[in-house]
């Protein structure tokens, strides 16, 4: 419908001038087209002239008396004309053409009304733009997607929960949150036993820290600090036993240089000013030398 002003400017020129077109009925008396006409009349004060439509396709005629009204916004010309497409004939690109529509815009439209026709419908009144239908129903797509991604990620890695979702027993921010906690505890499992396997085979002889674990007396996640604790102090030892290994390479020709005259004042000096330990390792390696 116009705005009432433009109703009562509509009734002024029907009264002055008169009723230049004629309101359309069907066989059965239905208003086809001219509510506008009709309503300006009533305020005019002016019997209507009516005249019955007598085509097969009163559908057709409708849109195309109603379609192209000054009053209408693009937004509400290309949504008509999505809506109309199961009836006309044409495709979009044969209506943008004939009518000088943006084929974007009637993208836009028909994406609107295939996914909400509810959205539709009020940019076919007026009530919503286009341009704010098309992102409410592009940001429910995208919703909808991250959630059956979600979803489709849950009935993978925890079909129990993913039942448990179907059935309304629990939401699935709930069970994804119960999968992360599982996939967590798992994760530090994993490397609590990586980590045993390799204290075993350094020759350590403490119990298994996944032992613990299932005995109850630590926590996976205290057990996995420790395993991180071991591998810390593994690593810094292995890095130093090198830089000390390195440095015997580095000077093993002054063992040789022993080792060539280990009876010699000469060696009894260097080995008499060196520390027990010292001398105990320097007299092995000289055996090597």
């Amino acid at each position: 419908m116009l705005s009432q002003g433009e109703l009562l400017d509509l009734a002024e020129s029907i009264k002055n001038e008169g009723q230049h077109e004629d309101i359309v009925l069907d066989a059965d008396g239905v208003l086809l087209d001219g509510r506008n006409r009709l309503a300006a009349c009533k305020i005019a004060g002016v019997e209507p002239r009516f005249t019955t439509y007598t085509g097969d396709d009163p559908t057709a005629l409708i849109f195309s008396k109603n379609i192209f009204r000054r009053h209408l916004s693009k937004g509400q010309e290309a949504m008509i004309t999505v809506m109309a497409c199961s009836f006309s004939g044409h495709s979009l690109r044969d209506l943008a053409k004939l009518h000088g529509l943006s084929r974007s815009r009637l993208s836009a439209a028909n994406v609107v009304l295939k996914h909400s026709p509810d959205l539709a419908e009020q940019v076919r009144t007026g009530t919503l733009s286009l341009d704010n239908a098309y992102n409410t129903v592009s940001e429910r797509k995208a919703r909808a997607t991250a959630l059956q991604k979600q979803y489709d990620h849950l009935r993978e890695h925890a079909p129990d929960l993913a039942e448990q979702v179907t059935e309304s027993e629990i939401t699935l921010a709930d069970a994804t949150t119960a999968l992360n906690e599982r996939l967590e505890t798992e994760r530090l499992r994993q490397y609590v036993i990586n980590t045993d396997t390799v204290r075993i085979a350094d020759g350590d002889t403490t119990p298994p820290l996944a032992e613990l674990v299932e005995r109850g007396d630590i926590t996976w996640p205290e057990a996995h600090q420790r395993a991180e604790e071991f591998a810390v102090h593994r690593r810094d030892t292995i890095q130093r036993s090198r830089q000390a290994l390195h440095l015997i390479a580095e000077h093993w020709t002054a063992v040789q240089d022993l080792a060539a005259r280990p009876d010699t004042p000469f060696a009894r000096d260097i080995l008499d000013g060196l520390a027990p330990e010292a001398r105990s390792l320097t007299q092995a390696l000289m055996t090597l030398a």
